[in-house]
């Protein structure tokens, strides 16, 4: 791996096998990361008949499960900057595997809502130490792109999962969605310890030489400061729409007519839209740029949102906005990511995106807590989703501004 030195330690002058094995390996762990994600929403429409519960009742194990991404992200993106990326990386695979293993052995709410709350712990983990990585490895100009690539493997998991609930439910029941994400994460996890690189900071137990003992101060350091503030503002906002969606939609769809089965496959939908949209935004936005590319995208999803929240439509109607939905909000959330990793030096990126993840999971606590509370008051099940319009357009806003800003610093 050809490497050249600069202000950041180590960067990869070229993209060649090592490169493309790490965002693959990363990429698989955000696949398993994506489908333990969906898991528990995906399971609710089961679970609600199996345990004679409202869906309502439901709303602490999404804000748990939430609070405990943002806890896992938090507190692994230092770990990963001081200690290495991969043990931090093999410690967060194995916990979300055991504990999603554990979750099809829930008999009560109380068990399933701790046993999610550390799963989310490893969800959250996991998250930005790929991130980070993977773009240890990139080249520069290719960095934003590169994450991209690498966290579609999370939307990717977030589709399969509601394609094999669809099958599994009515074998297998709810238990089976957790059975499946907890055996191949840890199955996964026996293979990253023989083959995943550690980053080139890392290799040898050699540190960054930039490494700090308190890598957050680092984020408000170089005018960094009122760029992390919008990054976490905008995370947030973004993430409460997305987790408001991703799991409410599955009991949405099925209080509005769909099977469980029928719901999962209709969720699955969604997710391949930000699939696509992930491989058409990152060649779009290494030309144009991340802030000219996102904003219009992230308006995109506001829009087809409150278009399937107007009132009855036919299934194929449906179907086609969720995808365009998914394309807006999930395409451009992956974008987010990748853009948070390339404004970051190589020494707090880790500590950066894990903060905006773990500050962006506070809007994803609120989420889960707003929809469940809009569903118990009675509200229609799809006008939740309007919900998720205006927050949709003010992060566009917001990404706009950033741009600008940015723009002034140059």
């Amino acid at each position: 791996m050809a490497i050249t030195k600069g202000a950041e330690g180590t960067a990869p002058a070229t993209f060649g096998g090592v490169q493309l094995k790490v965002a693959i390996l990363c990429g698989l762990i955000q696949a398993l990361d994506g489908y333990d994600l969906s898991a528990i929403g995906l399971a609710v429409p089961s679970l609600t008949k199996a345990w004679s519960l409202p869906p309502s009742a439901f709303t602490q194990a999404f804000a748990l499960s939430s609070v405990g991404i943002m806890v896992g992200a938090m507190l692994a993106g230092p770990v990963a900057d001081r200690f290495g990326r991969k043990p931090t990386l093999l410690v967060s695979v194995a916990m979300f595997g055991l504990f999603s293993l554990f979750s099809a052995w829930a008999d009560s709410l109380p068990m399933l809502v701790a046993l999610r709350f550390f799963t989310g712990i490893g969800i959250g983990g996991a998250m930005p130490t790929t991130v980070a990585l993977t773009s240890d490895y990139a080249p520069d100009r290719w960095r934003t792109s590169t994450v991209m690539f690498m966290f579609t493997g999370n939307t990717i998991g977030g589709f399969f999962a509601g394609q094999i609930a669809a099958q599994i439910l009515p074998g297998w029941g709810w238990q089976g969605i957790f059975y499946v994400g907890g055996v191949v994460p840890l199955v996964l996890l026996v293979v990253l310890i023989f083959i995943l690189p550690e980053s080139p900071q890392f290799q040898g137990g050699a540190r960054p030489a930039s490494a700090k003992a308190n890598p957050v101060s680092g984020l408000f350091e170089d005018k960094l400061a009122v760029i992390t503030v919008l990054l976490w503002a905008i995370f947030l906002i973004n993430l409460l729409n997305m987790y408001l969606i991703g799991y409410w939609l599955p009991t949405v769809l099925n209080l509005e007519g769909f099977t469980p089965a029928d719901a999962a496959f209709a969720t699955s939908i969604y997710s391949a839209g930000g699939i696509l949209s992930t491989l058409l935004l990152g060649p779009v936005i290494a030309r144009f740029g991340a802030e000219r590319v996102l904003a219009p995208s992230l308006a995109i999803g506001a829009i087809c949102i409150g278009l399937l929240a107007s009132g009855q439509l036919p299934r194929g109607s449906v179907m086609a906005l969720l995808f365009c939905a998914g394309g807006g909000f999930i395409g451009s959330q992956l974008g987010l990511n990748g853009f948070a990793a390339s404004v970051y030096p190589a020494a707090t990126r880790s500590t950066g995106i894990g903060w905006a993840l773990g500050i962006g999971r506070l809007g994803g606590i609120a989420g889960p807590i707003v929809g469940g509370a809009l569903l118990a008051i009675g509200l229609a099940p799809t006008k939740i989703l309007l919900f998720a319009c205006a927050p949709g357009l003010v992060t566009a806003a917001l990404v706009l501004f950033l741009g600008y800003y940015r723009r002034t610093l140059r």
